[in-house]
């Protein structure tokens, strides 16, 4: 709460570009806390005790086009299970080159990856710090085991073995270039040729040209990441040998006891699919001994990630869902008894939640989410527009929520330590702030009292509302009947005045994600501009059940735009403030699919639309794609790794693309595109601007050679926004 919240103001569009971009750069400035790390408790003669937290936080810093992290530490002050108070935070700290942090079980160590280059090329060191400084370093570029240390999701992981004495991460495999001369080098080398997972690996200078798969859009340099184990006093690093040679290990935990690693494997063959955004990958948990004997402790037909094991060693949790299907889906919870060597369901998948009820899990698992008792687990997961907190007792399998207020519209567990949760509160018009509250005893889960770290920062400038909307009887799924969904609506606040507020329609991508009811600096900064914004949760979003998921397959380009339409109609029914005759349409990836749809299918309703990544033609994006089974997913059809199209299959992906109303198109298109996109090619949005411009049909594109599908690089951002508020702002003639 640094940043002050703006005055109250009359309702007043603003044109001018700088004053859009000073909006724009003071919304991004408030920091997103990333992870927290719970210190050991610290007794006080007054039968107080007070603990330090260590924040780490994320900032954009759009004068340099950076983004930073920072370190902040807090200090609450308890009596038993109860947050007295918190103490004013210490001052930030710029955490320089850190990829990865993890602290010890005792808290008395903490291990760093650091980089020490600018953009990811130079030395990476592994460095282990005290209370009294830096204790020990290991130069891991120079120790040569490895390439570059995985530090994102889903493999990136750093983990202290039990003993303090090993750390053990994930990183890219060596690469080894054995000469072709040698028959012995070539029989004894991994991944050679057509080898057991029937991969090409590079060879000598006659193959260094030779196609290396990666794991698709933001993992470009992630091909074949490798267990490692670096131990502390000896300074070595060694890969545990013995890790199926289908499989990409990630996301490794050490086994009960410090015996062996357990880990995530992704199978990687008979070839590589896009993995980032997609939770129906094909994995399994494994365990691997230091003997390098590996077992599958988890079903293999299934797609598993974030395994958790408890204080007391003796369970691990973890989400499963399907294979293929909806890239994100309604996932179960199953519980794994190392002793017993037995698999529980704990938390089933959720297809049509009653109303106010638990909607099931849609999301991975919090780092620290077990009781201390190792009883209940807890996870924050989407129900409906918001996103909640919620446990699950082992014993009685019972789903309870954790918050009974709306003050905030999106809870999330960033850490759960001896029962004390940290926890990130926001709302579309509140940027993230840190709340802590212990775990009460069984039973009694509803009588939380929430502390606050520091003072909440509400924009008092906006105000947001949920629109409740049912399909209309032509519009409804016959197979999938009686599901509604909803959608958020951000507004500027002032005195109401005769003048109408423009209405921005926002579509999410996915399509099956969704518009939590959270801090969007794009949303928001568009609101206070001086748009109405409506962010819509059709049909197939993410914490509405798995119906609603399901009931968009086979469906895409129809069910979708209809109920992008209803909510826009519903929206401008029901609140007098709103324009329609300004209505302006956008959205990114799959929601640019649907922003160019509307103004398709709808050629005279909307006035602007701004596109980023959209898929424009599914037929031609077939070949094109790191995720080319979703192109059959859509249509509800089987996909398999040796599947090849036919004309039917063709034929069906351009019927539900835009493409097909790319005639009626009158509206004036901004395409916004990422020239290193491996999801949805660039090409995909020239295509519509070729059609577009061969009718004279106003379209312009903006090309951002060095970013990929999210348009994630912080100067593209303030780009993008500045572009898309202009050019809405010109074609409602406001400028």
């Amino acid at each position: 709460g640094n940043l002050s919240a703006t005055t109250d103001l009359p309702v007043k569009v603003q044109t001018e570009p700088e004053s859009i971009t000073a909006v724009f750069r003071k919304y991004s400035q408030f920091p997103t806390p990333v992870s927290v790390t719970v210190s050991p408790e610290i007794l006080e003669t007054r039968g107080e005790k007070h603990i330090n937290l260590f924040t780490e936080w994320s900032q954009n810093d759009t004068a340099r086009g950076t983004r930073l992290r920072f370190g902040k530490q807090y200090t609450v002050i308890c009596s038993g299970r109860t947050v007295l108070r918190a103490l004013p935070p210490g001052h930030c700290s710029h955490l320089q080159g850190e990829l990865l942090t993890r602290y010890s079980p005792s808290g008395t160590l903490k291990a760093v990856i650091r980089d020490t280059s600018c953009h990811g090329v130079g030395h990476q060191f592994l460095e282990i710090w005290s209370k009294n400084g830096l204790t020990k370093s290991l130069d891991l570029t120079s120790l040569n085991k490895h390439g570059q240390v995985y530090c994102d999701a889903p493999f990136g992981c750093l983990a202290w073995s039990p003993c303090e004495g090993r750390v053990l991460y994930v990183a890219e495999k060596k690469q080894v270039n054995p000469s072709f001369a040698s028959e012995e080098s070539r029989v004894s080398r991994d991944n050679v040729g057509a080898g057991p997972s029937g991969e090409e690996v590079t060879g000598g200078k006659e193959d260094r040209s030779v196609y290396q798969e990666d794991w698709g859009e933001g993992l470009a340099s992630k091909s074949t990441p490798v267990l490692c184990v670096a131990d502390i006093d000896k300074g070595t690093v060694l890969l545990p040998q013995g890790t199926p040679t289908q499989v990409s290990p990630g996301q490794a935990l050490w086994a009960p006891g410090g015996e062996g690693v357990l880990f995530v494997g992704w199978w990687h063959a008979p070839f590589r699919l896009g993995l980032r955004f997609c939770s129906n990958r094909r994995s399994a948990l494994f365990h691997l001994d230091f003997e390098g004997n590996c077992e599958c402790l988890s079903s293999d037909s299934s797609a598993i990630s974030s395994p958790r094991l408890s204080p007391d060693g003796q369970y691990i949790v973890y989400v499963q869902g399907q294979v293929f299907g909806p890239h994100n889906q309604c996932l179960s919870l199953q519980l794994y008894d190392w002793v017993r060597k037995k698999i529980t369901l704990l938390v089933d998948v959720v297809k049509r939640p009653l109303e106010g009820e638990f909607a099931g899990i849609y999301e991975a698992l919090p780092a620290c989410c077990w009781s201390s008792d190792s009883q209940r687990v807890l996870f924050s997961s989407p129900r409906r527009n918001w996103k909640e907190l919620f446990v699950v007792d082992i014993g009685t399998q019972r789903v309870m929520r954790l918050i009974d207020n709306e003050e905030f519209g999106s809870w999330k567990l960033l850490a759960n330590e001896r029962d004390l949760m940290i926890v990130s509160c926001s709302g579309p018009n509140c940027p993230p702030c840190l709340n802590a509250g212990f775990l009460p005893p069984p039973g009694g889960e509803a009588a939380i009292s929430w502390t606050p770290l520091e003072d909440p920062c509400e924009i008092s400038d906006l105000e947001w509302s949920v629109l409740n909307i049912t399909p209309t009887q032509q519009e409804e799924n016959t197979q999938y009947a009686g599901l509604d969904f909803d959608a958020l609506l951000i507004k500027p606040r002032g005195p109401r005045t005769a003048i109408k507020i423009p209405l921005a329609v926002f579509a999410h991508g996915g399509p099956h994600s969704q518009f939590s009811a959270e801090w969007n600096v794009f949303t928001s900064a568009l609101a206070r501009v001086g748009f109405a914004v409506l962010m819509v949760n059709y049909r197939g979003s993410t914490g509405f059940g798995q119906d609603s998921i399901l009931s968009l397959i086979g469906n895409v380009g129809s069910q979708d735009v209809k109920d992008m339409q209803r909510a826009v109609l519903t929206a401008l029914q029901s609140d007098s403030t709103l324009d329609p005759k300004r209505v302006v349409v956008m959205g990114g990836s799959h929601g640019g699919f649907l922003a160019c749809h509307l103004i398709g299918q709808y050629p005279e309703f909307y006035r602007a639309c701004a596109a980023r990544n959209p898929v424009i033609n599914a037929a031609t994006l077939l070949g094109t794609s790191d995720i080319v089974d979703w192109r059959y997913g859509v249509l509800g059809l089987q996909y398999s790794f040796d599947r090849l199209p036919s004309p039917d299959d063709l034929a069906a992906m351009l019927q539900c693309s835009p493409i097909v109303h790319a005639a009626q198109i009158r509206t004036p298109v901004l395409l916004m595109l990422g020239g290193k996109d491996k999801r949805v090619c660039p090409h995909q949005g020239l295509e519509l601007y070729r059609a577009l411009k061969g009718r004279g049909s106003p379209v312009r594109v903006l090309w951002f050679a060095e970013d990929g599908h999210s348009l994630s690089r912080v100067d593209t951002q303030l780009d993008c926004f500045l572009n898309t508020a202009l050019w809405f702002l010109q074609h409602l003639d406001l400028l």
